[in-house]
């Protein structure tokens, strides 16, 4: 989980890199000027929905250890080693004010509580944050919910490719569209 203003610069950093990939790959109309503002970010830390991910860089050789035992030094290493932000998200519980309405659409489940995905951003030279991401939130939950814009390609990508299902448009409360997606996984006990 993420701390303030401890992570705040790591966080803002991380922001940064995924908004150049935005714009690299033609998404120009989404999260323009400041947004997300380090306010956003504290918001979510308040709620203790921010999340990192770390890389931790060890300085002790790990050289002919096993993936599973440098995993467990990474993990009890404090001394000796830095941590580096390298992905934020936010994962928030319902409700989400601007899903109230759905329009051409409608939500796989509307009855069950829900927690929604929002400000995934990551640099650019790490790869497999968003299934980390997921395999997190099913973790907590049965029920996600995940909104991007139309020009956001590679999140779109991100989110067929693990599972959500298209619901519809969702309007941001300054009027954006946005496509919104919902994973529901339905589970044994679940009498619907």
């Amino acid at each position: 989980m993420a701390s303030w203003p401890e992570d705040e610069a790591g966080i803002l950093a991380v922001i940064a890199a995924a908004k150049q990939i935005m714009r690299a790959s033609g998404n120009s109309q989404q999260w323009v000027g400041n947004y997300p503002s380090g306010d956003a970010i504290r918001a979510d830390v308040e709620r203790h929905g921010g999340y990192v991910i770390e890389e931790v860089e060890l300085s002790g050789a790990t050289e002919g250890l096993t993936p599973q035992e440098t995993k467990a030094q990474e993990a009890l290493s404090t001394n000796g080693s830095r941590r580096e932000i390298i992905a934020y998200f936010a994962f928030l519980p319902s409700p989400e004010p601007t899903y109230a309405n759905i329009y051409d659409g409608a939500w796989a489940d509307d009855t069950c509580p829900y927690y929604v995905l929002h400000r995934i951003a990551s640099r650019a030279d790490v790869h497999g944050i968003f299934e980390d991401i997921i395999r997190f939130s099913l973790s907590q939950t049965n029920n996600i919910r995940i909104d991007t814009h139309r020009d956001n390609l590679i999140m779109r990508h991100n989110i067929a490719k693990h599972g959500f299902e298209y619901c519809g448009i969702i309007y941001l409360q300054n009027g954006d569209e946005r496509l919104a997606y919902q994973r529901f996984v339905r589970r044994a006990d679940d009498s619907r």
